[in-house]
């Protein structure tokens, strides 16, 4: 029994310093395969060889081979570099440096147009490498490479070694020679292979300037939604190739392990469009990109985070490939390939959710001014899950500001209007207070109009705390003041009879006048930026609404007139037919307010 339990007791032994063995082994391979596997092979920028222990290349001619669209280069000419494998013999690692002739050193840098490949920093240049990101099976990469703007260049061959697996490799398989040359047409092309060059970094670390004087008009569309892309747009679910008045953005992941994503943005605008990723629904510290026009003239691709209350800080580019820019009658489009994390600085991760935010305005000298337009999703999202995202609706106080200025504008302030000019005759002889009741009438809607006008202008300044939304403000601002002066000058006026009583009148009526054009484009604007709808029936209805107003001040001014040319005609048939017009604009109107009134509870 004690020698059974005994070797027992051995056996177990062996057993655990077995898997003492195995776990230090773990432990010490671990890091070099996660180091290989990752691409971050810059222990091997020198030599090119992947270190792997113990191992030599492979001495055979190797399958895989780099081609070039260029037999020469230029100054600062872009060179597109393909890696190609067969499809029975494809590879999972590789690394590619560009070097002079006869050189050891990597010239130039690279720029990426693949998710599968990332950015190395060799001899201390950043961007003059490019490795694998993952061990997933590769039979193709292509990458754009950029010569220095030097004048002492050299002709240059393209290195790059491939990893069929941990142990079979090969080192330092290269292109043909490029020679450098400074003439005006650069070197040859294939024009089978040449592709469309729409985009070269001019601030490496910042900025993507799109050279092209006229570039291609890009297409994007909302086919896809919901299916591989998701998609946020103002109206909601609006298609940019329908409507040019589409502000629209996408993303589409391209490849989960290495986080490749496809983005677009389109939309009429002056200057920028731009949309970011954010924490919460208000603007600052914000992850966002910014498409717009130069100080050159040209389009321009910026990487930026949104401090909210200054100018957006600029953030280098990173890992951002195939740019493509256009603008065309107003309409600023821009795509682009990003394989960067979000980072809000309270969270910096890619596989979160976030609120997306869209902003639009103009731009100075290629600096972006304050935006005239945004809007914000109502919940966040995760862009890894295609999707149809709902814009959020308007706050509350911006609701109830609408609202008052609907209300004071388009009813009460429509009623003290036409009281003081069409009804003086329909209470003809009734005082109260010793005064005409038509006074008394117009006085107090006014009034109202006015507190109105003050409430409302209080609530959206109070909430925004700050000058956007293009015209609107700037309206609003002279609906407010001027309707504070109008109670003034009624407060300093004369005695209806006194000769100067027209220094009043006068000025009277065309402020009100003024205020009510200034008023109904105020609101137009408003509506606007409110209106989410495909078919901006809100917009349609606010149309309607001053339609039916200018028919009724049209229909009582002639009637007006001809009850001034009219003495045989009974008083009180045109004191109904006064009464009649005044009923039927009011039906009408209270009818477009109410439903104006919906459609902003529903925005």
């Amino acid at each position: 029994m004690v020698s059974v339990s005994l070797a027992v007791f051995m056996s177990r032994v062996d057993h655990f310093i077995a898997m003492d063995h195995v776990m230090l082994l773990l432990v010490c391979v671990a890091p070099v395969v996660r180091c290989y596997s990752s691409g971050q092979v810059m222990d091997s920028c020198e030599d090119m060889r992947p270190h792997h222990s113990g191992l030599s290349p492979q001495t055979e001619p190797a399958a895989f081979i780099v081609t070039t669209d260029h037999s020469s280069y230029r100054l600062g000419e872009e060179v597109k570099v393909q890696l190609q494998a067969p499809a029975s013999t494809p590879f999972i690692g590789f690394l590619l440096e560009a070097r002079e002739v006869g050189g050891q050193s990597p010239v130039g840098s690279f720029v990426l147009t693949t998710g599968a490949a990332q950015l190395l920093t060799c001899s201390w240049r950043p961007n003059s490498a490019v490795s694998h990101r993952s061990e997933s099976v590769k039979t193709s990469i292509q990458v754009t490479w950029r010569s220095e703007a030097t004048a002492d260049a050299k002709p240059i061959q393209f290195h790059a070694s491939f990893v069929q697996n941990y142990r079979t490799f090969w080192v330092d398989v290269t292109s043909p020679a490029l020679t450098f040359t400074n003439d005006s047409t650069g070197g040859t092309t294939s024009p089978a292979t040449t592709p469309t060059t729409t985009s070269s970094t001019t601030t490496p670390t910042t900025t993507i300037t799109i050279h092209q004087p006229a570039p291609p008009v890009i297409s994007i569309s909302s086919a896809e939604c919901g299916v591989t892309k998701v998609c946020f747009s103002q109206p909601s679910n609006c298609d940019p190739i329908v409507s040019a008045d589409c502000y629209f953005m996408s993303a589409m992941m391209l490849s989960p392990s290495d986080a490749a994503v496809r983005y677009e943005m389109t939309g009429p605008s002056d200057g920028y469009i731009s949309f970011g990723f954010s924490d919460d629904q208000m603007m600052g510290q914000d992850d966002i990109y910014i498409c717009g026009i130069g100080s050159n003239g040209l389009m321009q691709l910026q990487h930026a985070f949104s401090t909210g209350q200054t100018a957006p800080l600029a953030l280098p580019l990173g890992n951002v490939s195939d740019v493509r820019a256009s603008r065309q009658d107003r309409v600023i489009s821009c795509s682009f390939t990003s394989m960067n994390t979000f980072s809000t600085q309270r969270t910096t991760d890619f596989n979160k959710t976030y609120f997306l935010m869209f902003a639009h305005g103009p731009s100075s000298n290629g600096q972006i001014q304050f935006h005239t337009g945004t809007f914000i999703s109502t919940d966040k999202v995760d862009i890894s899950r295609p999707q149809l995202v709902r814009k959020a609706g308007w706050p509350h106080i911006i609701k109830a500001h609408g609202a008052l200025m609907l209300i004071a504008w388009m009813t009460t302030g429509s009623l003290g209007m036409m009281v003081a000019r069409y009804l003086k005759g329909v209470a003809k002889g009734q005082n109260m207070w010793g005064k005409d009741v038509w006074f008394l009438v117009h006085v107090a809607v006014m009034n109202v109009t006015v507190a109105a006008t003050i409430i409302a202008f209080i609530l959206s300044f109070s909430y925004v705390k700050a000058w956007s939304g293009g015209a609107h403000p700037v309206l609003g601002c002279l609906v407010m003041s001027l309707s504070v002066l109008q109670p003034i000058m009624a407060l300093l006026r004369c005695e209806p009879q006194h000769p100067l009583r027209f220094l009043f009148n006068w000025p009277h009526a065309l402020n009100g006048v003024a205020i009510k054009a200034l008023s109904v484009a105020a609101i137009l604007t408003g509506l606007k930026l409110t209106d989410s709808t495909l078919d901006q029936w809100l917009m349609k209805v606010m149309s309607g609404s001053v339609g039916w107003e200018a028919l009724f001040y049209i229909l009582l001014d002639v009637h007006y007139k001809w009850k001034v040319k009219s003495t045989d005609t009974l008083e009180s048939k045109m004191i109904t037919v006064d009464v009649l017009l005044m009923t039927l604009f009011f039906l009408g109107n209270f009818t477009f307010l109410v439903a104006l009134l919906v459609g902003i509870g529903m925005s």
